[in-house]
């Protein structure tokens, strides 16, 4: 890896966590799709009486072992959902988790600068391009199924892939000036 494509995985990187932070903190796309339960303790005390101390990731109603017709009707006829749960206790540490976003960015930008590298592109707007469809490829990987399979709102996940996508878009910008 040249000194230039370092330059550019770690500026690129950068530029794609100073974009989530704009994207989460000064426009509303963080909290798209995103409702508050107002008077949240009963449900809270319910999780904590039915779940206990097991963390876990929960879909609802269960499938156990209903046939999918069972499971259908079931869902039909119930609340539904996914639930990540976390018991009384866990602790937030915004400093590790800032600097776990960063070094995400930093290991996506460089991937795909190493990428764009195994190219022949060598203009501007063809690097950018390049890699921008990294980063659809990146948001259409899991969004469009969570919406599909677990009903995730539309307006979360459109939110989300346009905050990853301009990401990528930040990140080749940066590589596309410093390669």
């Amino acid at each position: 890896m040249t000194k230039r494509m370092i330059w550019a995985g770690l500026l690129g990187g950068l530029a794609m966590f100073i974009w989530a932070f704009v994207a989460h903190m000064v426009l509303p796309l963080g909290e798209a799709g995103v409702k508050q339960i107002a008077n949240d303790q009963p449900l809270l005390n319910a999780l904590q009486g039915t779940i206990g101390s097991a963390s876990g990731l929960y879909l609802f109603p269960s499938q156990q072992s209903a046939s999918m017709g069972d499971y259908a009707r079931r869902f039909a006829a119930n609340p539904s959902g996914l639930l990540v749960y976390h018991p009384p206790g866990r602790q937030i540490a915004f400093a590790p988790m800032l600097i776990t976003e960063l070094l995400t960015e930093v290991v996506e930008a460089f991937l795909a600068v190493f990428l764009l590298a195994q190219t022949r592109l060598t203009g501007f707007g063809s690097r950018v391009g390049f890699v921008t469809l990294i980063g659809v490829i990146a948001a259409i990987t899991t969004n469009v199924s969570y919406w599909n399979w677990y009903a995730f709102p539309t307006g979360y996940e459109a939110a989300y892939m346009t905050t990853q996508i301009v990401g990528f878009v930040c990140a080749g910008i940066v590589a596309a000036v410093v390669l």
